[in-house]
């Protein structure tokens, strides 16, 4: 998606060759103009396949799966990444680990919300090693559900996560795909 490339190029900020901070729209800041575009790519990728339920995990996954949840007419689901104490029903968990503040978080969703009818698309805004999409995939297999598909805003091509997915067979769509970072400049994979 060549829009969301441009807005990378004009408000991302280049911390190092792995990391580019887009803060300022899509995982601190929100731009809803920009946040409306995405989801709008989401929506016709994904529409056909008729989900019934978004799954995203806290918390910057959540503004574009609030925006697909609305235009698609399903509910949104996010992984919460502590069990609150007011979770008390049963709840189904897996183990992420955060490569950008490296650490492990578990992950829960209650078994109320998913289950083995449900046809689940996950979105979530970055997809570097894969490791929150994994789990995230791991909890919609405890429900004994169908992930149909999975949306990514920025991939980090440079990274094993989204060739592991696809070589998985799971029909993942990244809208910006970053090839790699070198003389502060980003280099995009032509989709």
């Amino acid at each position: 998606m060549k829009f969301l490339e441009e807005q990378i190029i004009k408000h991302g900020k280049i911390i190092s060759k792995d990391i580019v901070k887009v803060d300022s729209f899509l995982n601190h800041q929100l731009d809803p103009y920009i946040l409306d575009t995405i989801s709008d790519s989401f929506v016709k990728k994904f529409s056909h396949l008729e989900p019934t339920k978004i799954l995203t995990i806290e918390a910057s996954g959540i503004a574009i799966a609030m925006l697909m949840g609305v235009k698609m007419g399903i509910p949104v689901i996010f992984a919460k990444k502590k069990k609150p104490s007011t979770m008390t029903e049963s709840f189904y968990y897996s183990e992420v680990f955060s490569y950008t503040k490296k650490e492990k978080n578990g992950i829960v969703v209650s078994k109320e919300f998913l289950n083995n009818d449900d046809k689940v698309l996950i979105v979530d805004d970055f997809l570097a090693m894969g490791a929150a999409s994994f789990g995230l995939i791991d909890i919609v297999k405890q429900s004994q559900g169908e992930v149909v598909g999975i949306g990514i805003a920025v991939e980090k091509g440079f990274q094993q996560g989204g060739k592991i997915l696809r070589e998985k067979g799971y029909n993942l769509h990244s809208l910006a795909i970053i090839e790699k970072i070198e003389d502060e400049r980003i280099y995009f994979r032509d989709n």
